[in-house]
């Protein structure tokens, strides 16, 4: 028998026995929870067994609830009583619509819901479908679960979601296979040009005053990265005549907690860098260790007057030269394409979306959904619309010229 168990706001529902049309007889010993906030806790304990990407790690989870009290829920599949696949949403309002979301929205990148790697050997997609079933009966104003920028896997290990009806994510992420140490990375990309590059960057830097790189170790060095990285966001997305998705009080609090907590962490899940030239921040990156990736969340540079010396070039130079000698396997871009990837990258990922309805109103948002995202792969796929769009939008920003360099 399977209990589909709804719990919200800290209420516990009903047990409801799901139909055998949903859950065939011969998944006997399977159970459904869906649940709210006193689902963290147990949450936080299956991530330490589980696989999983950094966005759905018990430290993402814990500390977007924390700093931005959304309206979550926990909706979990359990064999013989044990946890085997947890799927942590957020609900939010899109316009007159509910969707269940990854919690972060789009600073969530390369999902992987955490699952038992056992179970993942023998995936079972008609539990997963029963397992949104029972999302749809604990919250019916749901109108749609929305899963977007998934890995199509995880170290070799298979995203069980493409099972479900799915589609291409409109952006590229892209990655630099690390095989065989830094110096063979640069026998395959341009090694002499880099280097030659980077050591001029060294005597410029050094004609300015001095450099060094930082990696933050305490939470003082995170607030001043931090502070530095939103400065230069602010000013770039607003030379790019784009909404600055990190402008947000409680999403900037977020991170804050997220490298803060990480510090405490043997070896710690999130961890920042920064080049300081002359006593400046020039450049910051966030990034995430995921098993055999690190990966680069995010992004900038301070332009300033050493902008021309390109400082984000040179700390990604550092950051996978460190990643080789830490024995990293790739060394992750994120997503996005942008020229500064590709003077790295080797390895393309297409990340896929799959968006399930709940409701009528699911559906009609979801075909919506699903044509805006062809269209932004249209946009993106093509070099001259893609440049013609972020030229309109520096114009309307006030802005005539193109930046010098690119960032996350």
């Amino acid at each position: 028998m399977v209990d589909a168990t709804a719990s919200f706001d800290g209420n516990r529902l009903a047990a409801t026995e799901a139909s055998s049309r949903a859950l065939p007889r011969d998944h006997a010993g399977l159970s459904i929870s869906v649940v709210s906030a006193d689902g963290l806790a147990a949450y936080a304990e299956f991530c330490r067994s589980a696989l999983f990407a950094p966005a759905q790690s018990a430290a993402w989870i814990l500390n977007w609830v924390a700093e931005g009290r959304p309206d979550l829920l926990i909706a979990t599949l359990s064999a013989e009583g044990r946890p085997v696949f947890s799927l942590a949403l957020e609900v939010t309002a899109r316009g007159p619509f509910r969707v269940a979301r990854f919690m972060g929205g789009g600073h969530a990148n390369g999902n992987f819901v955490a699952a038992d790697p056992g179970w993942l050997a023998r995936a079972d997609i008609v539990a997963v479908r029963s397992m949104l079933a029972a999302i749809a009966k604990a919250r019916p104003d749901i109108d749609l679960v929305a899963l977007e920028r998934l890995l199509p896997d995880l170290d070799g290990v298979a995203n069980p979601l493409a099972a479900l009806d799915h589609f291409a994510s409109p952006n590229l992420a892209l990655a630099v296979d690390l095989a065989g140490g830094f110096d063979a990375l640069l026998s395959r990309a341009s090694g002499k040009r880099k280097r030659k590059k980077h050591r001029s960057q060294i005597r410029k830097f050094e004609a300015a005053g001095s450099h060094r790189r930082i990696e933050a170790r305490s939470a003082d060095e995170v607030n001043r990265l931090l502070d530095a990285f939103f400065e230069m966001k602010e000013f770039r997305f607003r030379k790019m005549g784009i909404t600055n998705v990190f402008g947000d009080g409680q999403v900037r609090g977020f991170f804050r907690a997220l490298f803060s907590q990480a510090l405490a962490e043997d070896k710690p899940s999130f961890v920042l860098h920064g080049l300081e030239v002359a006593g400046k921040l020039r450049a910051v990156t966030g990034s995430s260790l995921s098993g055999k990736r690190l990966i680069c969340e995010f992004g900038a540079i301070a332009e300033d007057d050493l902008g021309h010396t390109s400082p984000g070039d040179f700390l990604f130079f550092d950051n996978i030269h460190e990643a080789c000698e830490a024995g990293f396997e790739v060394y992750d871009f994120s997503v996005g394409d942008e020229p500064y990837k590709r003077l790295w990258c080797d390895i393309e990922t297409r990340h896929f979306e799959a968006l399930i309805p709940l409701t009528l109103k699911g559906r009609v948002l979801a075909l919506t959904l699903r044509q805006g995202a062809r269209l932004k792969a249209f946009i993106k796929n093509s070099p001259t619309i893609w440049k013609l769009t972020k030229m309109l939008r520096r114009k309307a920003a006030g802005q005539t010229a193109a930046p010098a360099e690119d960032e996350s």
